[in-house]
């Protein structure tokens, strides 16, 4: 492949830096007709080689991830949603009373920093209310919600 790059216009003067510059490229282009498909441009590939990975076995929190034990986290529990008009919400009052979509007795949600993470039941616990965990959402259901 000879590329020959004609910079000349018709009733202008030749710039000498761009007749260099075409010249360049042009010695470029031929230099690329010398280069064999599939082989390496920098030379010799040598195989890589790495140590060896040493098995250890955790026994508990490890002392890298104690930095993080202090981080805190937003934990919300759901026990449902709905949709309402403004007009609706602005004629709530004490007593009023707003349907949810979830059954009575059906599992609630547990979410950490907005994310559902496990499901559970209301317990009391000190005349606090509690939730008892009764399932943790597998990772692969975490990434279905993602979707």
């Amino acid at each position: 492949m000879n590329a020959e790059v004609d910079t000349s216009d018709p009733g202008k003067d030749s710039d000498p830096e761009q007749d260099k510059l075409a010249e360049e490229w042009a010695k470029a282009l031929d230099a690329g007709e010398d280069i064999e498909e599939g082989k390496p441009l920098g030379g010799d590939v040598g195989q890589a080689h790495f140590d060896e990975l040493e098995n250890s076995k955790a026994a508990g929190p490890s002392k890298d991830l104690d930095f993080i034990l202090d981080i805190p986290l937003e934990v919300t529990v759901e026990m449902g949603r709905t949709r309402m008009l403004i007009n609706d919400l602005l004629q709530l009052g004490q007593g009023s009373v707003i349907e949810l979509n979830r059954l009575a007795g059906e599992p609630l949600d547990v979410l950490i920093n907005n994310k559902l993470v496990a499901r559970g039941e209301v317990v009391v616990v000190s005349e606090k209310f509690g939730i008892r965990i009764t399932d943790i959402v597998s990772p692969l259901e975490r990434v279905k919600r993602l979707k």
